[in-house]
């Protein structure tokens, strides 16, 4: 199994543990609220504005995504799924953010008409170019 099946099969686990079948991911509760202390918790409402990227109106989720990748990486509960070691040495904490985002199944339960960037844009709230970016990361 390569580093990336392995991070879509740890995403689709981390959403069967909160329970999240459909977009958009709630990434803030996710940050919140982690299950069975998972990860730190933390408050997104205390970030900086210099962390958060505001260059499309999804911005801030994707920056948050990352930062939820980030701490899920990080954590015991990460390094023992062996997160840390495929995104240490693989530099894809970005493409781990676009997984927890827009999951593979979320996508993919899509009509094939409906897997285009600005319709995966709205349906998941996210840039257009992480949309296309997740698009050929399934590819």
């Amino acid at each position: 199994m390569d580093n990336n099946e392995k991070l879509e099969q740890i995403t689709q686990e981390i959403m069967e543990l909160f329970e999240i079948f459909a977009p958009p991911v709630p990434i803030e509760t996710m940050l919140q609220k982690p299950r069975n202390n998972m990860w730190e918790n933390v408050d997104p409402t205390q970030l900086s504005g210099s962390f958060l990227s505001i260059t499309d109106r999804y911005s801030p989720r994707m920056s948050l995504a990352r930062l939820l990748a980030r701490h899920i990486t990080i954590s015991q509960w990460g390094r023992a799924q062996g997160i840390f070691d495929i995104v240490q040495h693989t530099e894809t904490l970005g493409t781990f953010a676009r997984m927890l985002i827009m999951p593979r199944d979320m996508v993919m339960g899509m009509t094939q008409s409906k897997r285009n960037p600005p319709t995966m844009s709205t349906y998941f709230e996210v840039p257009q170019e992480d949309a296309e970016a997740r698009l050929s990361d399934l590819i």
